[in-house]
């Protein structure tokens, strides 16, 4: 009797290999491997019977005694069954026999080798051996037949696997390269806010040491043995100047206090902005990234722009806050470029960069789940877009501005960060109507819709 059961795939309940998840570490072990051996001693109108009923089998694994000899491949048996007198050369006589004529190069792999080592392999073999089935040795006397076919599509797969990988390397070095030159921009305007509060401290310091050790001075005088009399201690607090101390103290306190929360906000900031490896999404509060960006932004807000703040009740949402940080960070910088670009039309022209954010309804067809989102909108009063560039503005390495001032990935990360990242939308508006509803006179507004879950 010949020892037959149906394909099978090991460990595995048995489905197709594009159904599968692979890795570039997945091993042969892991696609349809065959189970067909048979002896030597058989003929090969078992062999041809075997082909019959399993008309996928691209094989049969030949042993002698359980001693692995070679195989006997479908199509090379089919071919020598074909030619004249092939049937009754054959099919009547032992497979060790009729082996020689059919013998081909095997192919011989162990189950843990690597699915693209294999394909280089198999590819590497001459032409009219292309076709053959690989022997995949499973150990202790155990063999299986692999279908070329499948291997190489298993191969495609773990290819198309390592180009996405690739393109989201290269989307995350993008995403890193604007990033950074987003911090080389700023890093001059964050250095003064730093210095501001750094110098308060710093001067304020030695007033308080002074002052605390004037006080210290003082209150020694009560655990001396010779309590000074009440004339005395009255001309050391003149001497001291313990009235403007202590009236004082507490304003070079609430100084230093000031200028560390200020400090403090600035690192929040800065920390909230350069959260790169999100790896998965966090409640955030969004106005808390919109403000930490506005901080970071103060030195450049402070050449005369006005920021309107029409913040609404926004629930906490998920999502990759500094990211979006830096969505907000690329458009109000753009908002900003633009209004001190402007030359303004009369001395009454204000520059105004105006943050809305609001819950609404999801616009119909575009694509963000459920029936309501959440709307940032900011809106500059600047010299606005001509249609042809807003075709263009999330376009990759897109820019107007002059050589060394922009890269051309701001917006088209952003854009990026929005709609893939956030399952979002990035709208540009840029008319005399957007200004008028605010009370201006030209200007662009971005909207960053974000679904609400």
């Amino acid at each position: 009797m010949i020892a037959l059961t149906r394909p099978q795939l090991l460990s595995q309940p048995q489905k197709e290999v594009g159904d599968r998840p692979l890795s570039l570490e997945s091993t042969l072990q892991e696609l349809h491997l065959y189970d067909c051996q048979v002896e030597t001693y058989h003929l090969g109108k078992d062999v041809a019977q075997i082909f019959e009923d399993r008309p996928l089998l691209p094989g049969a694994v030949l042993t002698e005694g359980g001693k692995f000899i070679g195989t006997i491949s479908r199509q090379r048996f089919l071919e020598k069954m074909s030619r004249p007198y092939g049937l009754e050369l054959f099919l009547k006589r032992p497979l060790n026999k009729l082996y020689p004529f059919i013998c081909a190069e095997v192919l011989h792999l162990p189950a843990s080798f690597l699915i693209v080592a294999a394909a280089k392999k198999s590819l590497q073999r001459p032409s009219e051996l292309l076709s053959e089935p690989i022997v995949v040795d499973l150990g202790e006397g155990n063999y299986r037949l692999l279908d070329v076919h499948q291997l190489l599509v298993a191969q495609s797969q773990i290819h198309e696997l390592t180009t996405q990988m690739l393109d989201e390397q290269t989307q995350a070095q993008m995403l890193q390269t604007e990033k950074m030159a987003s911090l080389g921009r700023m890093v001059a305007g964050v250095a003064h806010e730093i210095r501001n509060p750094v110098n308060c401290i710093n001067g304020n310091f030695n007033f308080l040491e002074n002052y605390c050790q004037d006080l210290i001075d003082f209150l020694a005088l009560y655990e001396k043995d010779d309590f000074p009399l009440p004339n005395q201690i009255a001309e050391i607090k003149r001497e001291k100047e313990l009235d403007f101390i202590l009236e004082d103290l507490p304003k070079v306190l609430k100084s230093i206090g000031v200028s560390t929360e200020r400090l403090t906000k600035i690192v929040v900031g800065l920390h909230t902005f350069s959260h790169m490896d999100e790896n998965r999404l966090q409640p955030t509060d969004l106005h808390e990234c919109i403000d930490s960006t506005l901080l970071i932004l103060n030195n450049r807000l402070k050449q005369g722009i006005e920021v309107i703040k029409n913040y609404g009740d926004l629930p906490l949402i998920n999502c990759y806050s500094g990211q979006l940080s830096q969505v907000f960070m690329n458009i109000i910088s753009n908002a900003i470029d633009a209004l001190l670009e402007k030359v303004p039309v009369s001395s009454q022209w204000q520059p105004q960069i105006a943050i809305t954010t609001a819950i609404c309804p999801s616009p119909v067809n575009c694509g963000i789940e459920g029936d309501r989102c959440l709307s940032i909108k900011i809106t500059d009063n600047g010299p606005g877009m001509p249609p042809e560039i807003q075709r263009r503005i999330f376009d990759t390495f897109f820019t107007t501005k002059p050589a060394g001032k922009g890269t051309g990935l701001g917006l088209a990360i952003s854009y990026q960060i929005v709609t893939q990242k956030h399952r979002g939308q990035l709208l540009v508006r840029s008319s005399s109507t957007v200004a008028q509803e605010l009370c201006l006179e030209t200007g662009t507004e971005f909207e960053v819709l974000l679904p609400l879950l």
